[in-house]
């Protein structure tokens, strides 16, 4: 009982976990520590910033809502009127002797029909490309401008 119990609960723990750093990126910069942690707040100026740990190397940004016109759903494929995915932004930011490493991922959800009680709701979708590649290049450009080189 005790075993069906612990598997009941750890397996959505372990498979959220790993849907979690799904789309993980990572950017390699031949600089200080102190130079990569600014660069990569400055490549999240846009955002409103969460939670920020300079000491334990986090950097989390608020939801930030997009609009996503003439998204449908179900077999009918019916339009959904305030259709919005919403998206937070996580980096991790470490030293490794002379080189930083500045992990990051998108969390995206989405704004769509669930059924029951509470016909519309928020639920996990993957990432965007686009908004990842979009990252990726700030990020690379405020490396470089605070004098990182990054790979």
């Amino acid at each position: 009982m005790v075993h069906r119990l612990l598997t009941l609960l750890l397996v959505p723990a372990i498979l959220t976990a790993c849907a979690a750093t799904n789309g993980m990126q990572e950017r390699y910069a031949v600089c200080r520590y102190d130079q990569a942690w600014e660069a990569t707040l400055d490549a999240v100026k846009d955002r409103a910033i969460a939670r920020q740990d300079k000491d334990g190397g986090l950097i989390e940004t608020a939801w930030f809502e997009i609009p996503m016109p003439k998204r449908a759903f179900g077999a009918l494929q019916r339009e959904v009127a305030d259709s919005k995915d919403r998206s937070r932004l996580i980096f991790t930011v470490k030293r490794l002797d002379d080189v930083s490493r500045v992990s990051f991922l998108e969390e995206r959800q989405r704004w769509t029909f669930r059924g029951g009680s509470r016909l519309f709701g928020w639920a996990a979708t993957g990432p965007s490309e686009e908004m990842m590649r979009d990252v990726q290049t700030r990020l690379d450009t405020k490396l470089k401008e605070h004098g990182c080189s990054p790979s």
